[in-house]
C-alpha cells in the first residue's frame, strides 16, 4: 500500500497540479472572489517549492482568476456584477450556434457521448451534488460543441463555459442544490433535436436553456436578503 501523500506523488507535475487545484477552489467558488492568496500558504499546503506557485499564480492571472496587487500580494478576482450582461449575450450566443451546428453537422458517435455526459449529469442532478453538475453540464454542452465542428465555436464556448463555472454555482445555490427537473428535460429536448437534425428547433431550445438560466441569476441577484430587525 502506497502510504505516500498524493501531493508528494505529484510533484513533478507542480505546476499543473497547483493550477489545476487552485483553479477548480476558485471556479467552484470554495475560494471566494476577493478571497487573499498566499505563495507561502500554497507552498506548505501542496509541499512545493514557492517556483511552481508562481508560475500557476501566473497563469491563473492570464485567465483573469486572480489579480495581482501592488504590494505583490495576489487575490481571487471578483466576479465583474457590473458587466455580467455581456457574458450573458456571449454564452446564449454560443449555446444557440453550438446546438445549431451539432444539428446540422453530428456525426456516427457524437450522440453517443453526448448522451452518456447526459446520463452522468443526472446521477449528479439526482445526488444534489452541485459541483458534479457543474462539472458534467460543462462536458455535456462541450460535447455538443465538437458534434458542430467549428473549432472556434469551441474554443470560444469551452472559454466561456469555464469563466461561467462560479456563475453557475451561484445559480445552483439559488435552489439549494435542488433545481427543478425541468433542468434535465431541457438538455433532453435538445438531444433529439439534434438527434432529428432540426437545426431551427435546437435553436429556440438552447435560447430557452440559457434564458432559464441567466433569469434565475438575475432573480438571485436582485433577491431581497435583507434582515427584518424589530427595534
Amino acid at each position: 500500500m502506497d502510504n505516500t501523500p498524493p501531493f508528494e506523488r505529484k510533484r513533478g507535475s507542480g505546476v499543473k497540479m497547483v493550477y489545476d487545484l487552485l483553479r477548480d477552489d476558485i471556479l467552484d467558488l470554495v475560494l471566494p472572489p476577493g478571497s487573499p492568496v498566499d505563495e507561502v500558504q500554497l507552498a506548505e499546503r501542496f509541499a512545493i517549492s514557492r517556483t511552481p506557485v508562481r508560475e500557476a499564480l501566473a497563469r491563473l492571472a492570464a485567465e483573469g482568476l486572480i489579480d495581482t496587487l501592488p504590494n505583490r500580494s495576489s487575490m481571487v478576482a471578483q466576479i465583474d456584477f457590473v458587466n455580467l450582461h455581456t457574458f450573458f449575450d456571449a454564452i446564449t450566443l454560443m449555446y444557440r450556434v453550438t446546438t445549431r451546428a451539432a444539428a446540422q453537422n453530428w456525426r456516427a458517435g457524437d450522440l453517443d457521448l453526448i448522451r452518456a455526459h447526459q446520463a452522468d449529469y443526472v446521477v449528479a442532478f439526482a445526488a444534489h451534488d452541485a459541483l458534479a453538475m457543474i462539472s458534467t453540464n460543462r462536458d455535456f454542452h462541450a460535447a455538443i460543441a465538437e458534434a458542430g465542428r467549428n473549432p472556434y465555436y469551441l474554443a470560444l464556448f469551452l472559454r466561456l463555459l469555464d469563466e461561467g463555472r462560479r456563475i453557475l454555482r451561484l445559480y445552483y445555490r439559488s435552489f439549494d442544490d435542488s433545481p427543478p427537473e425541468s433542468v434535465v428535460a431541457e438538455h433532453e429536448a435538445m438531444i433529439d433535436a439534434i438527434a432529428a437534425r432540426d437545426v431551427a428547433q435546437a435553436d429556440v431550445l438552447a435560447k430557452a436553456h440559457a434564458d432559464q438560466i441567466v433569469g434565475q441569476i438575475q432573480r438571485l441577484m436582485a433577491r431581497d436578503q435583507r434582515q427584518d430587525i424589530a427595534l
